[in-house]
């Protein structure tokens, strides 16, 4: 069930062309709510809405928003193209229509049609998006001229305008294109699954790089199969059927509370031991003696060095980062507090361009 209530929008916070952040009465007290433009349409001051509450009566991780299902004074608009007949977020309420690479009508449909390998692209995969800023700053360091696109899957957060992190990295010019596949929306190309966005991040995109990470907002269940990122599996053998080459980030924390998370992640390991049927690269960061021979241990009872290919790099992370940034952060810890993880981003981001 959707949690709905009625809302007066009292204040507009921020805008751009994809997301208007407002600030509604609700219930006789001022919350925040998320309008995506091109779902709603535009909103102003005074607007009657209806939205989704789900979020914040829950105390889930999105930043603590409301999302504006409806617009009673903005009741009726067109779609801005006739092209395009993909739709998604299918059967819903809220489907929308798209214009993707693979339809006729594309522009790019002769350019991929037939295509179906990606000739040695390089893939970086990550499990959670906040390893998408560090990888691409550090990739960036390194090689100011290469071509990124960011293929954003559709396992956690499906709109690509929710992420500020995107935004920033677009407006940075550190990020060239972005992809949507599946249900995910909003990005500069869409694609109808994963395998046509490596495609278009090949031949569309003309992409170096491209890096594969879900947005924001993934799943954990404390079970050993129920968690977003065990997509990773399939990723690394969606890109080895294309005859790409993937290269893993691996989850690895030692400031992380929770045992299962402790050294290379639970999910890390599932996805490299039970899930992928065929090899990556993964990339490791040469750590204190104590907690290099932790991960060895894990390496060794999961079997994952006699399938996959596993690199240890001397990486330089803590020199390359913009530890101000605002966005360097996962699960709420910045570099200073969680060093490893965002040593593991550096070690598979370096091995990606070695290799």
């Amino acid at each position: 069930m959707i949690r709905k209530r009625l809302a007066v929008v009292r204040e507009i916070l921020e805008f751009d062309n994809d997301v208007t952040e407002v600030a509604i009465e609700v219930e006789h007290e001022l919350q925040k709510a998320i309008n995506y433009n091109s779902i709603t349409g535009q909103i102003n001051v005074g607007d009657k809405v209806l939205i989704n509450t789900n979020a914040v009566y829950l105390n889930l991780g999105t930043g603590g928003y409301n999302f504006i299902i409806h617009n009673y004074s903005n009741t009726e608009c067109d779609f801005p193209s006739e092209l395009g007949h993909i739709i998604k977020l299918r059967y819903t309420p809220m489907q929308l229509k798209c214009l993707a690479v693979e339809e006729p009508q594309s522009l790019y449909h002769e350019t991929i049609k037939d295509r179906d390998h990606v000739e040695g692209l390089k893939v970086l995969i990550g499990p959670l998006h906040s390893m998408l800023l560090p990888a691409i700053q550090i990739l960036k360091y390194y090689h100011k001229q290469l071509k990124i696109s960011y293929i954003m899957t559709d396992s956690a957060c499906l709109p690509i305008h929710y992420s500020k992190t995107v935004k920033w990295l677009k407006t940075q010019r550190l990020l060239d294109y972005t992809i949507t596949c599946g249900q995910a929306f909003g990005g500069d190309f869409e694609t109808v699954n994963v395998y046509t966005a490596l495609i278009t991040s090949k031949y569309i995109c003309k992409s170096d790089i491209a890096i594969i990470t879900p947005g924001p907002g993934v799943v954990g269940t404390d079970s050993i199969l129920g968690f977003s990122s065990i997509e990773g599996g399939h990723l690394i053998d969606a890109v080895n059927t294309l005859k790409g080459v993937p290269i893993i980030i691996p989850r690895i924390s030692f400031a992380d509370n929770r045992e299962r998370h402790q050294g290379l992640s639970h999910h890390t390991l599932t996805i490299l031991s039970k899930i992928a049927y065929s090899s990556a690269f993964i990339g490791l960061p040469v750590l204190e003696e104590e907690k290099n021979n932790f991960i060895l241990d894990q390496i060794k009872r999961y079997n994952i060095d006699q399938k996959h290919r596993v690199h240890y790099i001397a990486e330089q992370t803590f020199k390359i980062l913009n530890k101000g940034n605002l966005f360097m952060k996962t699960m709420g810890r910045g570099i200073e507090q969680d060093p490893d993880f965002f040593r593991a981003i550096g070690a598979s981001t370096l091995l990606t361009l070695k290799i």
